[in-house]
């Protein structure tokens, strides 16, 4: 066992602790998975640039569509499209939608608190009755329900969010696959340290919204609100897609005696980092519809690497998602490495106790997780 100037900790995961604070990642450093994340990465980048382009699409121009048929072709609506569209010859957006309620439903951040805001009430009461003068019926249906319409403008600026995260995301994944075939990625700490410096790099980046009714821009979230890339994106993504999540429909009883779903949100473990690859019903479902969007796009060095394997393509679905989920780890590691209350290299021991704290408490969430199976390659391709 790693040794520690302070106490060794108790904590069941404390290997895992030790290996955080000497700087390391929660995924083991080898050659396959780094060939495994970084790949999986670039496939995840291509398809979060075209999640993020529509989710900026929807925001922005299906804004108050209470009936948005064509909200998926980003403007662009032909037969032919509409044929491919029903086959599910095309690029599942539903993901994308899925993540986007989740982080609206468990909230977080100061996001979170500005939609419930006078400020964004009176923006968005500006913009409502832009859009629907002409519309009285949905005008009186919003004074018997006032929270209607805004309760959809919360939906879109929630759309906007996530669209401009995602579109930080897939530029980061997508320089990682550059910088590892020029050869300068050569470890996972070399990857977990390029996705710390894209989330310090964008940190700041504001995070707005504004919507164009008939030629007229509408502001919704003002730079002014002070709304910032990293706290009120990329951590409440964290929180409610890698941990929280929720569970497909049709996977668990919603019903209240049955029992089936955690009382509190806070006890919701159907993240990315706790899916079980093969979909069995239980806490942790794993991401279909991305891992289907994803094997479109996967390079050649890692296609190899599945066709080599045990079962070849047979099934594809569960490698990208053990790969999906390594990465994942990837990016917690990064993220958590960014929030600590003090450099993990510290040599303070008032400074490595806080850290030590800080740690264990993000442990806790890791014990029902996969993150033994994906170091220990329970889960072997």
């Amino acid at each position: 066992m790693v040794t520690t100037p302070i106490q060794p900790s108790q904590h069941p995961l404390a290997e895992y602790i030790y290996k955080f604070e000497q700087g390391d990642a929660l995924l083991k450093d080898n050659p396959n998975n780094l060939l495994e994340v970084v790949g999986i990465l670039k496939s995840y980048g291509v398809v979060l640039d075209k999640y993020s382009n529509n989710l900026n699409y929807i925001a922005k121009y299906q804004f108050l569509v209470l009936f948005p048929f064509f909200k998926y072709f980003n403007g662009d609506v032909s037969f032919s499209k509409l044929l491919k569209h029903w086959w599910h010859d095309r690029i599942n957006y539903e993901y994308a939608e899925y993540c986007m309620r989740g982080m609206l439903w468990h909230g977080g951040g100061k996001l979170d608190e500005y939609v419930d805001s006078k400020e964004f009430k009176v923006n968005c009461d500006r913009a409502i009755k832009a859009k629907l003068k002409s519309n009285p019926f949905i005008l009186g249906l919003n004074k018997i329900f006032p929270n209607f319409l805004l309760e959809q403008a919360k939906m879109s600026a929630y759309y906007a969010a996530l669209g401009q995260f995602w579109r930080v995301m897939s530029d980061m994944f997508l320089s990682l696959s550059d910088r590892y075939d020029a050869g300068e990625i050569n470890s996972i700490p070399d990857v977990v340290q390029h996705i710390l410096d894209g989330l310090v790099a964008d940190a700041s980046r504001p995070i707005t919204f504004e919507v164009d009714i008939k030629g007229e821009i509408y502001t919704i979230i003002p730079e002014e609100a002070g709304l910032t890339f990293l706290m009120e994106t990329a951590v409440p993504y964290v929180e409610a897609v890698f941990f929280r999540g929720f569970p497909f429909l049709g996977t668990v009883s919603y019903n209240a005696q049955a029992n089936q779903v955690p009382h509190g949100q806070e006890d919701f473990t159907y993240g990315a980092l706790y899916a079980d690859p093969l979909p069995v019903g239980s806490a942790g479902v794993p991401p279909t519809l991305l891992m289907q969007d994803m094997r479109h796009y996967i390079p050649d060095y890692l296609h190899s690497l599945y066709k080599n394997s045990l079962r070849g393509e047979d099934d594809l679905l569960v490698k990208i998602c053990i790969s999906f989920q390594k990465s994942m780890y990837c990016v917690t590691t990064a993220a958590l490495q960014g929030l600590a209350p003090h450099p993990l290299g510290t040599k303070d021991e008032q400074e490595m106790l806080a850290n030590r704290k800080f740690l264990e408490g993000w442990m806790n969430r890791f014990v029902s997780s996969c993150l033994v199976n994906v170091n220990t390659d329970v889960l072997k391709l």
